[in-house]
Protein backbone atom coordinates (compact mmCIF):
# COMPACT_ATOMS: atom_id res chain seq x y z
CA UNK A 1 0.00 0.00 0.00
CA UNK A 2 1.31 3.56 -0.44
CA UNK A 3 -0.05 6.81 1.17
CA UNK A 4 0.33 9.79 1.03
CA UNK A 5 0.50 12.08 4.20
CA UNK A 6 0.05 15.54 5.22
CA UNK A 7 1.24 17.03 8.76
CA UNK A 8 0.52 20.92 9.35
CA UNK A 9 -1.06 20.15 13.18
CA UNK A 10 2.21 22.78 14.69
CA UNK A 11 5.16 24.94 13.25
CA UNK A 12 6.44 22.37 11.31
CA UNK A 13 4.45 21.75 8.11
CA UNK A 14 5.36 18.16 6.42
CA UNK A 15 4.57 16.25 3.18
CA UNK A 16 5.51 12.74 2.65
CA UNK A 17 4.88 9.75 -0.04
CA UNK A 18 5.50 6.19 2.29
CA UNK A 19 4.83 2.39 1.89
CA UNK A 20 5.24 -0.31 4.25
CA UNK A 21 8.76 -0.98 3.45
CA UNK A 22 9.46 2.36 2.31
CA UNK A 23 9.92 6.14 2.70
CA UNK A 24 9.11 7.42 -0.84
CA UNK A 25 9.84 10.70 -0.23
CA UNK A 26 9.93 13.54 2.30
CA UNK A 27 9.47 17.31 2.61
CA UNK A 28 9.80 19.17 6.21
CA UNK A 29 9.79 22.34 6.57
CA UNK A 30 10.28 23.80 10.51
CA UNK A 31 10.33 27.82 9.68
CA UNK A 32 8.68 31.28 9.93
CA UNK A 33 6.13 30.64 6.79
CA UNK A 34 2.47 30.16 7.54
CA UNK A 35 1.11 26.41 6.00
CA UNK A 36 -1.26 28.41 3.55
CA UNK A 37 2.44 29.34 1.80
CA UNK A 38 3.84 25.90 2.13
CA UNK A 39 1.81 22.84 2.39
CA UNK A 40 0.97 23.10 -1.36
CA UNK A 41 3.76 24.13 -2.58
CA UNK A 42 5.70 21.09 -0.92
CA UNK A 43 3.15 18.57 -2.15
CA UNK A 44 3.62 20.10 -5.66
CA UNK A 45 7.63 20.24 -5.09
CA UNK A 46 7.42 16.14 -3.93
CA UNK A 47 5.52 15.55 -7.10
CA UNK A 48 7.70 16.74 -9.84
CA UNK A 49 10.70 15.60 -8.51
CA UNK A 50 9.72 11.99 -8.70
CA UNK A 51 7.59 12.16 -11.46
CA UNK A 52 4.81 11.02 -9.41
CA UNK A 53 1.24 9.84 -10.17
CA UNK A 54 -0.96 10.96 -7.07
CA UNK A 55 -3.38 8.19 -8.56
CA UNK A 56 -1.39 5.63 -7.35
CA UNK A 57 -1.54 6.05 -3.49
CA UNK A 58 -4.38 3.98 -1.45
CA UNK A 59 -4.92 6.89 0.64
CA UNK A 60 -4.31 9.98 2.30
CA UNK A 61 -2.99 10.12 5.94
CA UNK A 62 -3.76 13.34 7.83
CA UNK A 63 -2.72 14.58 11.10
CA UNK A 64 -5.99 15.33 12.55
CA UNK A 65 -4.87 16.86 15.61
CA UNK A 66 -4.72 18.30 18.21
CA UNK A 67 -2.66 20.79 17.40
CA UNK A 68 -2.68 24.34 16.00
CA UNK A 69 -5.90 25.73 15.15
CA UNK A 70 -4.93 27.11 12.06
CA UNK A 71 -2.69 24.38 10.79
CA UNK A 72 -4.91 21.90 11.66
CA UNK A 73 -7.75 23.40 9.20
CA UNK A 74 -5.15 23.85 6.51
CA UNK A 75 -4.26 20.28 6.53
CA UNK A 76 -7.88 19.30 6.72
CA UNK A 77 -8.64 21.07 4.18
CA UNK A 78 -6.45 19.83 1.67
CA UNK A 79 -6.50 16.43 2.45
CA UNK A 80 -10.15 16.91 2.24
CA UNK A 81 -9.74 18.31 -1.07
CA UNK A 82 -6.89 15.95 -2.57
CA UNK A 83 -9.30 13.21 -1.78
CA UNK A 84 -12.60 15.04 -3.44
CA UNK A 85 -10.09 15.10 -6.22
CA UNK A 86 -8.40 12.16 -6.56
CA UNK A 87 -11.52 9.62 -5.17
CA UNK A 88 -9.34 8.63 -2.29
CA UNK A 89 -10.02 7.84 1.75
CA UNK A 90 -8.89 9.90 4.24
CA UNK A 91 -6.98 8.31 7.70
CA UNK A 92 -7.21 10.44 10.09
CA UNK A 93 -3.98 10.23 12.24
CA UNK A 94 -4.30 11.48 16.10
CA UNK A 95 -1.25 14.09 16.10
CA UNK A 96 0.77 12.78 19.42
CA UNK A 97 0.39 9.05 17.90
CA UNK A 98 2.00 10.06 14.91
CA UNK A 99 4.65 11.91 16.46
CA UNK A 100 5.35 8.54 18.69
CA UNK A 101 5.62 6.88 15.68
CA UNK A 102 8.95 8.74 15.47
CA UNK A 103 10.33 6.81 18.52
CA UNK A 104 9.38 3.69 17.05
CA UNK A 105 11.51 1.00 18.79
CA UNK A 106 12.18 3.16 22.31
CA UNK A 107 11.92 1.36 25.23
CA UNK A 108 9.71 2.83 28.37
CA UNK A 109 6.81 5.35 27.58
CA UNK A 110 7.11 7.98 24.81
CA UNK A 111 5.40 10.99 25.77
CA UNK A 112 4.68 13.92 22.74
CA UNK A 113 3.88 17.24 24.69
CA UNK A 114 2.60 19.90 22.19
CA UNK A 115 2.51 23.63 23.47
CA UNK A 116 -1.41 24.20 24.77
CA UNK A 117 -0.72 27.51 25.82
CA UNK A 118 -1.79 28.35 29.46
CA UNK A 119 0.45 25.84 31.01
CA UNK A 120 -1.37 23.11 29.84
CA UNK A 121 0.12 20.67 27.31
CA UNK A 122 -1.39 18.29 24.51
CA UNK A 123 0.39 15.12 24.77
CA UNK A 124 -0.43 10.64 25.12
CA UNK A 125 1.10 7.84 26.64
CA UNK A 126 2.71 5.17 24.30
CA UNK A 127 5.00 2.03 23.50
CA UNK A 128 6.82 1.48 20.34
CA UNK A 129 9.26 -1.09 21.48
CA UNK A 130 7.36 -4.13 19.67
CA UNK A 131 3.96 -2.66 18.77
CA UNK A 132 2.47 -0.09 18.90
CA UNK A 133 0.07 0.39 21.74
CA UNK A 134 -1.77 3.72 23.23
CA UNK A 135 -1.20 3.66 26.92
CA UNK A 136 -3.16 6.64 27.35
CA UNK A 137 -4.70 8.03 24.23
CA UNK A 138 -4.69 11.93 23.66
CA UNK A 139 -5.65 14.86 25.95
CA UNK A 140 -5.13 18.31 27.15
CA UNK A 141 -3.61 18.45 30.74
CA UNK A 142 -1.64 20.80 32.97
CA UNK A 143 2.07 20.17 33.12
CA UNK A 144 1.97 19.62 36.36
CA UNK A 145 -0.44 16.78 35.81
CA UNK A 146 1.06 14.86 33.34
CA UNK A 147 3.84 15.08 35.67
CA UNK A 148 1.95 13.45 38.37
CA UNK A 149 0.66 10.92 35.68
CA UNK A 150 4.17 9.83 34.55
CA UNK A 151 5.52 9.49 37.91
CA UNK A 152 2.68 7.24 38.85
CA UNK A 153 3.70 4.64 35.97
CA UNK A 154 7.36 4.50 37.58
CA UNK A 155 8.83 3.84 33.68
CA UNK A 156 11.50 5.80 31.80
CA UNK A 157 9.83 8.33 29.73
CA UNK A 158 10.90 9.86 26.19
CA UNK A 159 9.67 13.11 25.33
CA UNK A 160 9.72 14.99 22.20
CA UNK A 161 7.56 17.58 20.79
CA UNK A 162 7.55 21.70 20.61
CA UNK A 163 6.02 21.64 24.26
CA UNK A 164 9.27 20.46 25.42
CA UNK A 165 11.49 23.60 25.30
CA UNK A 166 8.70 25.59 26.92
CA UNK A 167 8.24 23.15 29.82
CA UNK A 168 11.65 21.46 30.21
CA UNK A 169 12.77 22.88 33.29
CA UNK A 170 9.27 21.84 35.10
CA UNK A 171 9.53 18.63 33.57
CA UNK A 172 13.08 18.03 34.77
CA UNK A 173 12.19 19.57 38.63
CA UNK A 174 8.91 17.16 38.98
CA UNK A 175 9.84 14.09 37.06
CA UNK A 176 11.35 11.66 39.69
CA UNK A 177 11.59 8.59 36.73
CA UNK A 178 14.39 8.53 34.54
CA UNK A 179 13.72 10.61 31.41
CA UNK A 180 15.65 11.67 27.97
CA UNK A 181 14.42 13.96 25.26
CA UNK A 182 14.18 12.79 21.84
CA UNK A 183 16.89 14.51 19.43
CA UNK A 184 16.52 17.49 17.26
CA UNK A 185 15.87 15.00 13.77
CA UNK A 186 13.29 13.04 15.82
CA UNK A 187 11.47 15.77 18.33
CA UNK A 188 8.66 17.45 15.73
CA UNK A 189 5.90 16.35 13.91
CA UNK A 190 7.01 14.31 10.32
CA UNK A 191 4.81 13.03 7.56
CA UNK A 192 6.52 9.98 7.22
CA UNK A 193 5.60 8.95 10.80
CA UNK A 194 1.95 10.05 9.99
CA UNK A 195 2.02 8.07 6.81
CA UNK A 196 3.44 4.82 8.87
CA UNK A 197 0.51 5.10 11.48
CA UNK A 198 -1.97 6.15 8.78
CA UNK A 199 -1.33 2.33 7.43
CA UNK A 200 -1.60 0.51 10.44
CA UNK A 201 -5.08 2.57 11.03
CA UNK A 202 -5.99 1.49 7.44
CA UNK A 203 -5.29 -2.10 7.72
CA UNK A 204 -7.31 -2.38 10.50
CA UNK A 205 -10.30 -0.64 8.40
CA UNK A 206 -9.81 3.25 10.12
CA UNK A 207 -10.29 5.19 6.95
CA UNK A 208 -13.37 7.58 6.30
CA UNK A 209 -14.41 9.36 3.52
CA UNK A 210 -12.74 13.02 2.63
CA UNK A 211 -16.42 14.82 3.65
CA UNK A 212 -16.81 13.15 6.47
CA UNK A 213 -13.44 14.05 7.73
CA UNK A 214 -13.18 16.66 10.72
CA UNK A 215 -10.33 17.77 12.56
CA UNK A 216 -9.54 17.01 16.76
CA UNK A 217 -9.09 20.03 18.38
CA UNK A 218 -9.56 18.64 21.87
CA UNK A 219 -9.84 22.60 23.10
CA UNK A 220 -11.81 25.25 22.13
CA UNK A 221 -10.43 27.91 20.03
CA UNK A 222 -9.61 31.06 22.43
CA UNK A 223 -12.38 33.07 20.56
CA UNK A 224 -14.46 30.91 21.44
CA UNK A 225 -13.50 30.51 24.92
CA UNK A 226 -13.91 34.65 25.45
CA UNK A 227 -17.13 34.73 23.54
CA UNK A 228 -18.49 32.03 25.90
CA UNK A 229 -16.61 33.60 28.71
CA UNK A 230 -18.62 37.10 27.41
CA UNK A 231 -21.97 35.72 26.87
CA UNK A 232 -21.56 33.89 30.52
CA UNK A 233 -20.87 37.55 31.50
CA UNK A 234 -23.61 39.28 29.38
CA UNK A 235 -26.39 36.24 30.97
CA UNK A 236 -24.96 37.19 34.53
CA UNK A 237 -25.28 40.41 34.18
CA UNK A 238 -29.11 40.49 32.71
CA UNK A 239 -30.08 38.48 36.21
CA UNK A 240 -32.31 40.77 39.25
Amino acid sequence: MRILALDSSGLVASVAIVEEEQTLAEYTVNYKMTHSQTLLPMLDAVVKLMGFDLSTIDAIAVAGGPGSFTGLRIGSATAKGLGLALDKPLVHVPTAEGMAYNLYGTRGLICPVMDARRSQVYTGFYRCEDQFTVVEDQMAIAVDTLIEKLNGYGETVTFLGDGVPVYRELIETGLKVPHVFAPANMNRQRAASVGLAGLRHLKEGGSETAAAHKPEYLRASQAERERAEQEKQCTGGGKS
